[in-house]
């Protein structure tokens, strides 16, 4: 497990950064409406440019803890990215990536 990003609340989402060896981006998670249970919660967006970098879900582990589900895919990636973003007792967020 590595931690490739940390976020903090805004007003309208969460905004941070998201830092890999190739990568190192300014990154927002933008709230949308759900069309269907499997819609995303949060559509990510990289930059000022409103580049769509990926999207989150809303879960719940078997623990009961909450948890946040984050797809990043770009062209330039091999692979999709898979993490999960969860809050520390401090109120900021971490990305947390792993295989």
């Amino acid at each position: 497990m590595a931690i490739i990003g940390t976020f903090t609340q805004t007003n309208n989402g969460l905004a941070g950064s998201v830092k890999t060896l190739t990568l190192n981006a300014k990154v927002r998670f933008v709230p949308v409406e759900k069309d269907n249970d499997k819609s995303p919660d949060f559509r990510i967006i990289a930059g000022t440019t409103n580049v769509e970098l990926g999207a989150a879900w809303k879960k719940t582990s078997k623990e009961g803890r909450p948890y946040t589900s984050v797809k990043l895919d770009d062209p330039s990636f091999p692979a999709p990215i898979y993490a999960s973003l969860v809050e520390g007792e401090d109120g900021a967020s971490s990305l947390i990536w792993s295989r």
